[in-house]
């Protein structure tokens, strides 16, 4: 099997999106640390891994790069076909895992990342406020999807890329202070895989890169 490593951030949500899907499918890899307050990501050598310089970036056999998080996710489902799977075999309840992904991956996380926080507030934005906004607007589509598709987990059962995408948007969310209670499906779900081995294992603050003074 191919050589996989992972740049990331303790802190960065699609970070953690590769961190529990690796461990949920029992993928061995390597994890390099890379520091945004320290502006690692910017650098020349990062930039070459990733030219959107943002984290994560999975890299096979040090040679080829995935720096993008769901790329890296949709090519876990295909290359290890007989690890634990993360979309559903039909093709309808995989539209609605993807549809719940995009939700979190394309209309709340983005606009609460750093980078258009801090344009934002340049601009007169409160950056809490904005990050509210935003996050609670993604909740609520995914709110409305969920009552549709969950069961145990967000869609059906069994775990899927949805609940690997919603639980760490709602570590963010928890920083923002976002009343997570104020979405019963989405409360009722996360109650049962925070406590899951891999999220637990996966969480920001379990990381060998958070500084002590935040475990």
């Amino acid at each position: 099997m191919a050589s996989l490593t992972l740049y990331g951030y303790y802190r960065s949500s699609c970070s953690a999106r590769l961190r529990i899907a690796l461990d949920l499918k029992a993928i061995e890899y390597k994890a390099v640390y890379v520091n945004l307050n320290k502006g690692e990501h910017l650098k020349e050598e990062y930039g070459a891994r990733n030219p959107s310089r943002s984290v994560p970036t999975l890299m096979v056999d040090d040679s080829w790069c995935i720096p993008q998080s769901m790329a890296a996710l949709e090519y876990l489902e295909e290359a290890y076909p007989h690890s634990t799977p993360l979309l559903p075999a039909d093709a309808k309840s995989r539209a609605d895992v993807r549809t719940l992904t995009d939700i979190i991956a394309v209309d709340t996380q983005p606009p609460t990342n750093d980078t258009p926080m801090k344009r934002a507030q340049s601009s007169g934005a409160d950056r809490l406020e904005w990050a509210q906004f935003f996050t609670e607007r993604g909740l609520k589509a995914f709110e409305t999807v969920a009552s549709r598709t969950a069961g145990r987990y967000c869609c059906g059962d069994t775990i899927t890329l949805a609940d690997v995408c919603l639980v760490p948007a709602l570590w963010n969310a928890e920083k923002f202070g976002v009343a997570i209670e104020s979405f019963p499906i989405i409360s009722r779900v996360y109650g049962v895989l925070k406590e899951h081995p891999s999220f637990v294992k996966s969480h920001w603050q379990n990381q060998p890169d958070c500084p002590e003074e935040l475990r």
